[in-house]
């Protein structure tokens, strides 16, 4: 080693400049980390020996600095590899619910019906968590993981999650209820349960999966769940039914493969694949976009594009002249009525980024930041009464949807 730097850290060190765009009447400059400055605050905020652009990690390296809950260490538990050839996804074509448990004979009977080629039985519940609606099906992980998705059964991190006794959330269910990954949530008379995974599992009407042990514990009916693989669309609701009896719901998990499009009519087209997603939020990237589902139309670019001018990415957390604090720059009697535990660690920290950035979501949707346009630079206005401010977020908002596209 010669001790010279290398072209490539040479060139990185003189190309720290990827973007330049207007905002607020000044030139905003997207530095090599994914930090933004304007050239009308760049003077006023930066000491003059750090004005010059650094080499650091973008949003998407750039940590938060407070860690949320500790992830769970279990010497016992199984950990699964990658999918590859071994599993095949065999996704269910028909789910149905049975008034009670399924007995041998019974699947046998539907392992007979016509185009039938896989069936599966296994417990289902509904619980209560944090005052929202779950259902959920108690599964083996080893012998469900063919049931899913290609990407979700060649996920292990979902897998492992499982056997841990953790709970992996349907993608739309994550969404609509505002979950965070890594938090840890109540189960109303039941245990605590971490959010491990987020995945689109492609069963409707069930919001997640847990293991069969967790399952036991939160006293799911035993063996009421049933899965039907064969050709799409060839698998008869009917003939299910009458098997199962009275009472019992099915749903067609294939519904496009059924419909059949009239003269002229376009086949529908298949919505593309929602991303598998483990872990807590590892980086600001994560942390906002995860937050944005809280409010359903707000891009997460635009709380970035807050956290970038409030604080740097909680490198500059306050207070600030006027008693703001933490990342996102709450006052503490705002933070009373708007504060979250987005981390589920038991308390709401203006401190903490897991906190901070879910609940600047929830605020900004609490003034219609969700509906866009003027309702949202509105919103914005609301975080802090000034029109310069409103135009300085949304010039870096653009500059990190370019960057980022």
């Amino acid at each position: 080693m010669s001790g010279l730097p290398s072209l490539r850290a040479v060139l990185l060190m003189v190309i720290a400049v990827l973007t330049v765009t207007a905002v607020a009447g000044g030139v905003a400059l997207m530095l090599d980390d994914g930090t933004m400055w304007t050239s009308s605050e760049t003077s006023a905020r930066v000491p003059a020996r750090e004005r010059a652009p650094r080499a650091a990690a973008g949003l998407d390296r750039l940590a938060p600095a407070t860690r949320p809950v500790k992830e769970p260490v279990e010497e016992q538990a199984r950990e699964f590899g990658k999918g590859g050839p071994g599993v095949t996804s065999t996704p269910p074509r028909v789910l149905a619910i049975a008034p009670g448990e399924v007995p041998r004979r019974t699947r046998l009977r539907l392992g007979a019906l016509k185009h039938v080629q896989k069936v599966a039985v296994v417990d289902a519940g509904a619980v209560r968590m944090s005052g929202a609606g779950l259902n959920l099906l108690a599964v083996d992980p080893a012998a469900f993981r063919s049931w899913t998705p290609q990407p979700v059964a060649d996920e292990p991190g979902v897998w492992s999650a499982l056997s841990r006794g953790e709970l992996v959330a349907d993608a739309n269910a994550t969404r609509r209820l505002g979950l965070m990954l890594g938090a840890v949530y109540q189960v109303d008379g039941g245990p605590r349960l971490r959010l491990a995974a987020s995945a689109p599992l492609g069963l409707t009407g069930v919001d997640g999966l847990v293991g069969a042990e967790v399952g036991r514990s939160l006293g799911f009916a035993p063996g009421v769940a049933v899965l039907l693989h064969g050709k799409p669309g060839t698998i008869s609701e009917a003939a299910v039914r009458r098997v199962l009896g009275k009472g019992a719901q099915v749903v067609a998990l294939d519904a496009a493969a059924r419909s059949v499009p009239r003269q002229g009519q376009q086949q529908p087209q298949q919505q593309p694949q929602q991303q598998v997603n483990v872990g807590r939020p590892g980086s600001y990237l994560e942390l906002y976009k995860a937050s944005a589902t809280r409010c359903p139309g707000l891009s997460w670019t635009v709380l970035a594009a807050i956290g970038q001018v409030e604080s740097g990415h909680g490198r500059n957390n306050g207070p600030s002249s006027a008693g703001a604090l933490g990342p996102m720059q709450f006052m503490p009697a705002t933070w009373k009525h708007y504060g979250v535990d987005g981390d589920g660690d038991g308390k709401a920290d203006i401190w903490s980024p897991y906190d901070a950035v879910p609940a600047a979501a929830g605020y900004l949707c609490a003034n219609g930041a969700g509906k866009g346009g003027e309702k949202l630079r509105k919103a914005i206005w609301f975080y802090n009464h000034s029109w310069d401010y409103v135009n300085k977020v949304m010039g870096i908002a653009e500059a990190y949807a370019r960057a980022y596209a």
